[in-house]
């Protein structure tokens, strides 16, 4: 098991270079100069070298990359050109913000799709089934940013049952919150729990037309009991697949969700980042949010030995 971790990493090494060469290039190729946002466009031609100077600007791209990817080799995400604060140092400040959020976006995503989908697979063709199956597609459909901006309408300035924006700190106060991030994580969490019923309904009826789901019910286990003991667990190793790569999506809707809701996690820095073309932020960011993926899809495949045993042996 340690030989298989070991190669995943190495594995992922190629992948997060891939990625921050990537964004590096990307991001200078959108428009603007991000001394004269800073600055603004009545600056002095003279302060304007002299910074570009001295966040190395000046230097040619390849030159940048090999400086700034020798700093991230040593810890060292560079400095904020908007801020001039560390970039590392801003990351850890929002990351935990993004990892409740995309956490409780998980939890109500599978607190939605699984019983969805033990419905759906328990009266299949029926009038329970079809309502599932009509109400996942629109879960499916509907941007996640559109459904956020309803949820906001509908909760916060409609029935004003919750804050439309803001953050309190869980450590602040546990309750407060919950209701702050309630409503975003539901904007993320409708698309994943539709997404989690449509895979696990299939999962779940190929598991009824198992041999050993019928034995169970023909020696008298009662129809919840052998769902909860043979069905529920077979059926969830293609879903476990599909939440990993949902996980990705989680992130990448982080950064429109944070700006709609005003939270102050990593996606609405990168989004802040990309505005002012703060190159660093965007490139420390993605960075991290490659690294969070690639190591969420890790511990999915971890996670496969411990629903299947028989999965476990082609992974040691």
């Amino acid at each position: 098991m340690i030989q298989y971790i070991l190669r995943r990493l190495l594995v992922a090494l190629p992948i997060l270079l891939g990625a921050s060469l990537f964004t590096f290039g990307l991001v200078r190729w959108i428009p603007g100069d991000p001394i004269l946002i800073m600055l603004g466009t009545d600056a002095m031609g003279a302060d304007v070298e002299g910074i570009r100077r001295l966040y190395g600007l000046d230097r040619p791209w390849p030159v940048q990359y090999v400086e700034w990817l020798a700093g991230v080799l040593q810890g060292d995400l560079g400095l904020s050109i908007r801020t001039r604060l560390p970039v590392g140092q801003s990351i850890l400040q929002r990351l935990p913000v993004t990892i409740e959020l995309t956490a409780l976006s998980l939890l109500l995503g599978l607190l939605i799709g699984v019983p969805a989908a033990v419905l759906a697979a328990t009266y299949r063709g029926k009038t329970a089934d079809t309502l599932v199956g009509i109400v996942s597609l629109l879960g499916i459909s509907v941007p996640g940013f559109w459904l956020a901006i309803l949820l906001m309408l509908f909760f916060s300035l409609h029935l004003r049952l919750l804050p439309s924006i803001g953050y309190v700190a869980l450590h602040e106060g546990p309750l407060d919150n919950l209701r702050h991030l309630l409503l975003p994580a539901l904007g993320l969490a409708l698309p994943l729990g539709a997404t989690i019923m449509r895979f696990m309904r299939s999962s779940l009826l190929e598991v009824f037309g198992q041999d050993y789901f019928r034995t169970a019910r023909a020696k008298g286990l009662t129809y919840v009991r052998a769902v909860n003991k043979h069905a529920l667990r077979n059926a969830l190793i293609p879903v476990v697949t599909v939440i990993g790569i949902q996980i990705g999506r989680l992130l990448g809707g982080a950064v429109i969700v944070e700006q709609i809701f005003a939270l102050p996690g990593l996606g609405r820095l990168v989004f802040d980042g990309i505005a002012m073309r703060d190159y660093p932020v965007v490139q420390g960011t993605v960075l991290v949010f490659t690294a969070l993926f690639i190591l969420i899809n890790l511990l999915v495949d971890l996670l496969y030995g411990v629903i299947d045993p028989r999965v476990r042996l082609t992974t040691q």
